[in-house]
């Protein structure tokens, strides 16, 4: 009887029964308490197509027109290389900087309570708000050698502006808030309990920022990272008036696209244009993979 009774399921017990174990697959459609997916697929694939993707499939269309010979002379002269090694060399260096300061910044607007605290919060979206021409003009009238910093440097025989120093300032100003604003939230969600207990258990101030800190916003910090170096490998606005344009010396590539297409080279401006959309998918997808290991590693 006891036996018998055993083998009759309770009614509910079917409800929460686990499923027999198949294997995984992939769906399509995911569940979702708010339904729409199929419309918000459908808007958001023709909206990146209309936006992005056409564009960029006729920006590779028109470089056709060129030979393969006449493409790869048209970007390995002697000025274009020159170019390329200031803008790649400049935006990695200026964002790496940002990647540093950006987080110190961020880390003491969060952290630490001072007079003024949101006035320098809002400073920080300056170069956000400014146009790209007026940024340069400013930066030029501070580091010139009449300029209120530069005129010190200029004592010292060393100049800023019209110097690939320059360059590489300008390129810093207009990278830091991506660096600052994509810390902050991360660092504002931290617990601080979680230093706390390191620290009760002997851990010093560097073991706790490199075993604690630092693994919850590498991830983070590789995006600003990201997003500040593709801001910079597109500037144009605010080098150009700074860097002098010397051939050789301070010509970045995006100066060198808009002399060509001044001088209705389009096929020629489109050529360089395409050089630096294949360098620069391939600088953000191997940070995007590092970025992506990075979060694997920390679980």
């Amino acid at each position: 009887m006891l036996s018998r009774n055993r083998k009759q399921n309770h009614p509910l017990e079917a409800q929460y029964q686990k499923p027999p174990h198949t294997p995984m697959q992939f769906r399509l459609k995911q569940h979702s308490v708010l339904p729409g997916f199929g419309l918000t697929l459908g808007l958001t694939l023709t909206y990146l197509s209309v936006i992005v993707l056409i564009p960029l499939s006729l920006l590779v269309w028109n470089t056709m027109s060129l030979s393969f010979s006449d493409f790869i002379a048209s970007v390995t002269t002697p000025q274009v290389i020159a170019s390329y090694k200031l803008s790649f060399g400049a935006s990695i260096l200026a964002a790496m900087i940002n990647a540093v300061f950006g987080f110190i910044v961020a880390w003491t607007l969060v952290r630490y309570d001072f007079p003024g605290k949101r006035l320098f919060d809002a400073i920080v979206d300056m170069p956000f708000a400014m146009p790209t021409a007026v940024s340069g003009i400013a930066l030029c009238a501070i580091y010139a050698p009449n300029g209120w910093i530069g005129s010190w440097f200029d004592k010292l025989d060393i100049k800023i502006a019209y110097t690939q120093t320059g360059v590489l300032i300008a390129l810093i100003f207009i990278g830091l808030p991506f660096v600052v604003r994509t810390l902050q939230p991360v660092l504002e969600d931290l617990d601080i309990e979680v230093e706390e207990a390191a620290e009760s258990l002997g851990a010093t101030r560097f073991q706790t920022f490199w075993s604690v800190i630092f693994p919850s916003v590498l991830p983070s910090l590789a995006t600003g990272f990201t997003l500040a170096l593709a801001r910079a490998l597109g500037e144009y606005g605010s080098v150009i008036f700074i860097a002098g344009n010397i051939p050789f010396q301070t010509e970045i590539t995006p100066l060198l696209i808009v002399t060509r297409l001044e001088s209705y080279d389009y096929a020629g401006a489109t050529a360089l244009a395409v050089v630096m959309l294949v360098a620069a998918f391939i600088l953000m997808f191997m940070i995007n993979l590092s970025q992506w290991y990075a979060r694997s590693v920390n679980g």
